[in-house]
Formats: C-alpha cells, sequence, structure tokens
C-alpha cells in the first residue's frame, strides 16, 4: 500500500508503456502459423490465455508468471529436444509391430550404419531364397528405430526401398505405402508400384492404390498418374482443377497436357507422338491413338515391353517368318524376360527347315549355323530322339545356348517339361546333376507336416516350438523320450537331434544331467566381426549376416553345421519367433 501511493500518475504511466513495449517486442519474436491455428488452438489457449476464436477474456496471470511460462516454451535446447522426439516418432515406418516377432522398438539402434551398407551391397547380386527374404523382409518392416552410426535416416529409408523394388512384391509394398500413408515420402517405391500395375495391363488396381492414398501428392509423376485415374473415373472437373492450380505452381508436360485434354473432350485434335519416357507416357499414347501401332526395339524399357504382351500389342507368332532372325531374338529375349509364351517361341523353332544330314548329325553342323538355327536344330532332334544318352546331351547343349546368349530363362518351362517325360532311373550318371537341378518341382506352400516319434527331432515334442505344450508337461515327455533313447544302443544322436535339445535348454527347459553323455558338444568359431555384433545386442546385424549366410538356399537344404551355427546364434540373443520358424521348416518329416 506504501508502495502505490508513493507511485505517481506519470511514473505509474512510464511503467505500463515500457510494460506494453515489452510485451510488443516479445510477440514479434514469435510469429503465429496461420495455418496451424485449429492444430494449435488447445496449445495457445493453455499459455497465451486465450479461450476461443470468439471470446478473448482480459489478462489474468501476472506479468512474472507469463514470463516464466514462456522460458521453457522459448528454450532452444528444449526446442531442438522436441523436434527430435518428433522426428522419431514420424519416421518409424512398418508392418509388424516388434512384439509379433519377438523383437524391440530398437533392433537397429545399435548397428553400425557404414557395415549395413557395406552388407546390403553386397548382397545387391544375390537372388535370395523365399527363406532368407522372409527373414530380411520381418527386419525392414518391423516398427523400430533407424540405425544413427554412420548412416543418415534417408539413406536406411532408401534401403529399404531398393530392396522392396528388387523384391518387387507389389502386394507387400502396397499395404506398407498404405498403412503407413508415406506415398511423398518414398515416391520411387509408389511409382514402381503403380507402374508394374501399368505394365501388367491392370490400370484399374493402379487406381485403386491412388483411392487409398490420403495425403497431397507432392510428385509429378505420381500425381500426373492421379489425374488420369480421375478422368477414367469421370471425375473430370476435379481433375481439371487440380492440374489448373499445379500449372500456376510450375508444372509444364506439354506431351501430357495434349494426352489429359483429349481424353476429358477439350482438344479432339489426335496426337499422335508416342512418348517411352514412362509407362504412363506410353499407355495415354495407347489409349490416344486408334490405330496405334509400336515396334519395340533393344533399347525398349522391360515396362514397355511387358506392357505390350499383356496388353496383345506385340508380334503374332503367326506372322513371324523364319527368315526374320532378327524379331526372333526380340522374341527369345521377351522370352526370357517372361514377357512372351515359351510355348509360340518352341513352335516357332519347329518351323524351321533342315536338310536331313543335319538332323541326322546335328552336333557335328549345329556350330556352323547362326545361333536362333541352331537352337532351332538341337531342338527339333530332341523331340525327334528316343535313346535317353543323347537326349540328355541335347538337351544340355540347348540350354548352353541359350545361357551363353544371356537368354537363359528362356529355355525354362519347356526344359522341366522335356525332362519331366524322362525316366529317372535311365539318366546316364553324368547328367544326373544336370537332371536334378532343373527337373525340382515347385516348392509347395502349406506342406503337411508328418511326425515320426522313432526320431527325436522329428517327435510330436516339437510342437512345443508353437505353443503346444506347458513347460511341465515337454520336461516329463521329453524326459522319457531320452529314457528310451539311453536304453536303445542303435539309436543314432544327430545333429538335429542336437539343434532341437540345444533350442530347448535355451528356453529354459530343464534336461537332467544323466543324458549329458548321449551326445557331445562341439565348440564353433564365430567370426570376429559376428561376435562383436552379438557381444553389442546389434539384433538386426546378426540377423542380416544370418540372412546372407542362408542366401539363395532354402533352409531345408542347408547343411546341418551351418544350420546348428545359426539356430545357437539365435538362441544367444533370444530370437526365438524366427528361430521357431525355421525348426519347424528344418527338423520335422513333411509331405
Amino acid at each position: 500500500m506504501k508502495i502505490s501511493k508513493l507511485l505517481s500518475k506519470k511514473n505509474l504511466s512510464i511503467i505500463v508503456l515500457l510494460f506494453c513495449s515489452y510485451s510488443f517486442s516479445f510477440a514479434e519474436e514469435d510469429p503465429v502459423d496461420i495455418w496451424n491455428i485449429n492444430k494449435n488452438k488447445k496449445e495457445k489457449t493453455t499459455s497465451e490465455n486465450i479461450t476461443t476464436d470468439e471470446e478473448i477474456k482480459p489478462e489474468e496471470t501476472t506479468f512474472d508468471s507469463d514470463i516464466y511460462k514462456m522460458q521453457p516454451k522459448n528454450n532452444p535446447n528444449l526446442i531442438e529436444l522436441d523436434k527430435k522426439l518428433e522426428s522419431k516418432e514420424m519416421n518409424i515406418f512398418g508392418l509388424y509391430d516388434p512384439e509379433d516377432y519377438g523383437l524391440d522398438i530398437n533392433l537397429w539402434s545399435k548397428s553400425n550404419g557404414a557395415e549395413l551398407k557395406e552388407t546390403f551391397k553386397s548382397m545387391e547380386n544375390i537372388k535370395l531364397s523365399k527363406d532368407a527374404s522372409e527373414i530380411l523382409n520381418i527386419l525392414l518392416l518391423t516398427n523400430a528405430y533407424s540405425p544413427n552410426q554412420n548412416i543418415m535416416e534417408e539413406e536406411f529409408f532408401k534401403i529399404k526401398s531398393d530392396w522392396l523394388i528388387k523384391e518387387s512384391n507389389l502386394q507387400l509394398i502396397e499395404e506398407y505405402l498404405i498403412k503407413n500413408q508415406i506415398v511423398n515420402f518414398y515416391p520411387d517405391l509408389a511409382r514402381h508400384l503403380v507402374d508394374q500395375y501399368l505394365s501388367e495391363s491392370s490400370l484399374e488396381k493402379s487406381c485403386q492404390f491412388f483411392s487409398k492414398v490420403k495425403e497431397s501428392i507432392n510428385d509429378d509423376y505420381l500425381s500426373k498418374f492421379n489425374l488420369y485415374c480421375l478422368i477414367i473415373d469421370k471425375k473430370i472437373n476435379e481433375a481439371q482443377l487440380i492440374l489448373d492450380l499445379k500449372k500456376e505452381s510450375g508444372f509444364k508436360d506439354e506431351y501430357y497436357e495434349k494426352k489429359f485434354n483429349y481424353l476429358i473432350g477439350y482438344d479432339q485434335t489426335i496426337n499422335k507422338d508416342i512418348s517411352e519416357n514412362s509407362i504412363l507416357d506410353f499407355h495415354l499414347a495407347h489409349k490416344t491413338i486408334s490405330e496405334f501401332y509400336f515396334e519395340p526395339n533393344k533399347e525398349t524399357s522391360k515396362l514397355i515391353w511387358k506392357y505390350l504382351a499383356t496388353s496383345n500389342l506385340l508380334y503374332n507368332i503367326k506372322d513371324v517368318k523364319i527368315s526374320e532372325l532378327d524379331k526372333i531374338a526380340k522374341i527369345e529375349q521377351m522370352v526370357h524376360e517372361k514377357n512372351f509364351s515359351e510355348k509360340d517361341l518352341f513352335e516357332l523353332y519347329k518351323r524351321f527347315q533342315f536338310d536331313i544330314n543335319l538332323l541326322v548329325n546335328p552336333q557335328q553342323f549345329y556350330k556352323t549355323l547362326p545361333n536362333i538355327e541352331a537352337r532351332s536344330l538341337i531342338y527339333q532332334k530332341i523331340l525327334l530322339t528316343v535313346e535317353p544318352d543323347l537326349k540328355m546331351e541335347l538337351i544340355k547343349i540347348l540350354k548352353e545356348s541359350f545361357i551363353n546368349d544371356n537368354i537363359g530363362n528362356a529355355f525354362d518351362e519347356e526344359l522341366k517339361s522335356l525332362l519331366s517325360q524322362m525316366d529317372r532311373e535311365a539318366i546316364p550318371s553324368n547328367s544326373l546333376a544336370f537332371y536334378n537341378s532343373y527337373i525340382k518341382e515347385e516348392e509347395v506352400i502349406d506342406r503337411k507336416i508328418i511326425f515320426n516319434d522313432k526320431i527325436l527331432h522329428q517327435s510330436t515334442l516339437l510342437n512345443y516350438f508353437r505353443g503346444d505344450y506347458a513347460k511341465s508337461e515337454i520336461e516329463k515327455d521329453l524326459d522319457e523320450f531320452l529314457k528310451e533313447i539311453k536304453k536303445n544302443k542303435k539309436y543314432f544322436f544327430s545333429k538335429k537331434d542336437i539343434i532341437f535339445l540345444e533350442a530347448l535348454r535355451s528356453d529354459g527347459i530343464k534336461i537332467s544331467n544323466k543324458y549329458d553323455n548321449l551326445y557331445e558338444i562341439k565348440a564353433f568359431e564365430i567370426p570376429p566381426n559376428m561376435e562383436s555384433m552379438i557381444n553389442n545386442k546389434e539384433i538386426a546385424s546378426v540377423l542380416l549376416q544370418i540372412v546372407k549366410m542362408i542366401g539363395e538356399d532354402k533352409v531345408e537344404n542347408i547343411d546341418d553345421d551351418s544350420m546348428y551355427f545359426i539356430i545357437n546364434i539365435m538362441n544367444q540373443l533370444n530370437i526365438d519367433l524366427i528361430r521357431n520358424k525355421l525348426l519347424f521348416k528344418i527338423l520335422p518329416l513333411k509331405v
């Protein structure tokens, strides 16, 4: 009270002016983001005492308390921390929760980025088996923080994108992009998806994908594709409005605009230009040119070759003359790339006419002929030959000819068909390896498991690894099984039996010491770099090395020592759910 009485009106005015000046200058340093007013309304109501847009209440807090609240908000360190946390949360993209496979959100956190880049580079030219791919998909598509040592976040995301593009599992790619709504984050991946659909003449699938995208598309190519889908869906006005807005922002594509205007009926002048810049440009030409014709060549992209094949725009095999060797060479290339019928190619080979002397002894003359004619000659002789030794010799020569011209896949289905018609018992011993490598039947999915209770690792005790056993029950049944084995002097304790028991021990299943003499565990050497990863709990890096070890092989075809090594590594790191999936592929009997 004393202090307030001593203040004159003049002094009080000065203080008020100083206060207003300070508040105004403070406000100037903190501009309002008008695009986020609604988003931040609740936050601003709390910190700035604004209740609603319609009602602004008088200031109720004191000057000192306002300064106290403002200081933490403007602390640069805290702002930076908030940004980091927000970024960390936003950039966790995946399909699987870590718990789905017994993993952790820090799966990649301790990994050395330099080593990861080197490992992925070393696998670029490896066609991973289904088993290896499955583990790698789990690794890359589990929700987890990115590695932060010697690698940028963008580099890691590119590794994911490149892998998905290489595998080209379109269903998986679409699920990944849509679930996370990350088309703008992965435009190359999204482009690969819609381009592949279109190359298969499945425009509907491409457009269905865009209908599921909830974010505004930034990428020009994807935006053009989306606009075309709007036209297909008869949303002409919406498509025109979006294109006009894009043009105002600097978008310019004369070819696309001409096709666009023709499709919406704005300009009926037929533009006969055919662009190969993209599969979309090419498709637009096909849809806007009434008498469309295109002759592909070696420079034509694989996507366009595929589009031509699936749209029935390629050669009619009946119209191809056997003298047109260049055209036949293109057909062979298309068959190799699975864009043309292998059956049609071999029907074409049958049309070649050869002197009887050539057909009697083709091995002597085929090298003097052009490669295409040589393959035709050998193929015709294979069809005429009954004797197994000669037939196998000719089949091997034909396959080698395709491989030497880098079109090995062109003789794939027909090769299996020819071999399947032969009696395996009649195959000469020097051709058995060739026969076995190509006659293998396609892997049967979801094969029924059959157990064999005479062998430990094939017994019904395996059901423990899919959760069908209580701990007390498995320990009891296992003890009885081992007791019978110990009595049976003829029982051979295999490496797979050891793999089975060591996996149980790792899970805490008690095995009596009296069975220790049933088998001997030999120490195995772990490479230093991998041992370091295990010690540092670099789970993802270790699993990546296991993927590399499996490589192109099915896990059931990997030797027992290597499988023992892999399973033991997983035991050490408690990667039980992935381990269990492998155990059910390598241990039990199957039909």
